[in-house]
C-alpha cells in the first residue's frame, strides 16, 4: 500500500519537497545497484521527490560511486530526473592533491562539474556544503556559487553540519551580495541528540532555512534495538558512533519502546514522526537498505502525536541545557 505523501516548501524557498528525504549513503557499499534503483523507483511511487547524496558517498576516494549509481538510474528515463529534487554535497576529500578538498572556488568548480557528470544531469537542484570551511572566506564561496547559478548548474544552495553561528555568517555574507543564500541545513537531530535545538534550529528558523535531520534514529538507537535484542531479530547493531548513546540511554530506551508499544507503533516510526512535529523540520533523512525498509518508514508521515505523547517524549529525552524546556538562550541562561 502506498503512503499519501505530504509536501512542504524547503525553507523560505518556493521549492516543494516531500516530508521524507531519501538518503542514498547505503547505495553501493550496502545496497547493490539493482536494489538501489528499485528503492529509488519505489520512492517516486510513494511521492518522495527529495533525494540526498554526496560526492564522497561510496567511500572510494574520487570515484563518487553513489552519484554514479543515481546517474545510471536517471539515464533510464521515464521522467526520473524531472520528478526528482536531487541534492548533493561538496567539501570532503575527493583526492590527495591540493585543492581536491574543502570549499575553495577552484574545488567548488571542479567538484560541481564532476558531480554533474556522475549524476548524468545538467543541473543540481540543491548543492550543499558538506561541512563548514573555516579557511575560505565567505566572499570567495558565494562568488563561486553565484557563478554556478548564473551558468544554470545549480538552483539552490544548502549547508550541512553547520553551527548556528556558521549559518549566520553565511547568510549575512550572502545578504551583502544581494544573494538568496542558504535555503536548508542538514544537521544531526533526533530524540537522543537534541543539541541542534540550542542554536542550529533557532538560527535556521530566523534565516528561513529548512532543516533536514540526518541520523533521525540516532544510528539505530531509536529503532527498537532493545526489543530486537530480546527477540533475537537484530540483523545489525547500532552504528559504531551511537554505541555510547545506547549504553547511556538504556533506561530511557526501555520506557520509549514501552510507550511505542502502547501506541501500537514501531519505535523507528515514532522517532521519525517526532521530528516531523518539530517546528522548522522539513524532512528527516531516511537511508533504507531495502525497498521493504523504505515502505515501513513511510508510516511516520501518517502518525499524529498528541500533546500528551510529545510531553512524555520530552520527559524521556529532555531538551539540552539546564533549562531545556525553553528556547535558546534561555535554555542555558536565565
Amino acid at each position: 500500500m502506498l503512503c499519501r505523501m505530504d509536501y512542504t516548501h524547503l525553507g523560505r524557498s518556493g521549492l516543494s519537497v516531500s516530508r521524507i528525504c531519501l538518503g542514498t549513503m547505503n547505495f553501493g557499499p550496502v545496497a547493490s545497484e539493482t536494489d538501489s534503483h528499485a528503492i529509488m523507483d519505489r520512492a517516486l511511487e510513494h511521492g518522495i521527490n527529495l533525494f540526498d547524496t554526496a560526492d564522497v558517498y561510496g567511500w572510494k576516494t574520487g570515484e563518487g560511486v553513489t552519484e554514479q549509481i543515481i546517474g545510471r538510474w536517471f539515464a533510464q528515463g521515464g521522467g526520473r530526473r524531472d520528478r526528482t529534487v536531487i541534492a548533493t554535497k561538496a567539501h570532503n576529500s575527493m583526492g590527495d592533491w591540493p585543492n581536491e578538498t574543502y570549499l575553495s572556488a577552484l574545488h567548488i568548480r571542479k567538484a560541481c562539474d564532476a558531480s554533474l557528470r556522475r549524476l548524468q544531469t545538467d543541473y543540481i537542484d540543491l548543492y550543499q556544503m558538506h561541512h563548514v570551511d573555516r579557511s575560505t572566506p565567505w566572499e570567495e564561496i558565494w562568488e563561486a556559487f553565484s557563478v554556478l547559478r548564473q551558468q544554470g548548474k545549480v538552483v539552490y544552495f544548502g549547508s550541512s553540519n553547520f553551527a548556528g553561528w556558521h549559518i549566520a555568517q553565511a547568510q549575512e555574507a550572502a545578504r551583502s551580495r544581494g544573494f538568496l543564500g542558504l535555503v536548508s541545513e542538514q544537521s544531526v537531530y533526533n530524540l537522543a541528540n537534541r543539541f541542534a535545538e540550542l542554536e542550529v534550529l533557532p538560527s535556521a528558523r530566523h534565516y528561513g532555512l529548512g532543516v533536514i535531520p540526518w541520523s533521525p534514529l540516532a544510528g539505530g538507537v531509536l529503532g527498537g534495538v532493545l526489543r530486537k535484542r530480546r527477540e533475537g531479530t537484530a540483523n545489525r547493531g547500532v552504528d559504531d558512533y551511537a554505541k555510547g548513546d545506547l549504553a547511556k540511554l538504556e533506561r530511557s530506551l526501555e520506557a520509549y519502546e514501552a510507550l511505542c508499544e502502547e501506541l501500537g507503533e514501531h519505535p523507528a516510526h515514532v522517532g521519525l514522526a517526532w521530528l516531523l512535529h518539530q517546528e522548522g523540520v522539513t524532512a528527516p533523512l531516511v537511508g533504507p537498505r531495502t525497498v521493504e525498509q523504505l515502505d515501513g518508514s513511510l508510516r511516520a508521515v501518517e502518525i499524529e502525536l498528541d500533546a500528551e505523547v510529545l510531553a512524555k517524549l520530552d520527559e524521556l529525552f529532555p531538551a539540552p541545557g539546564p533549562n531545556g524546556s525553553k528556547p535558546a538562550p534561555e535554555a542555558y541562561a536565565w
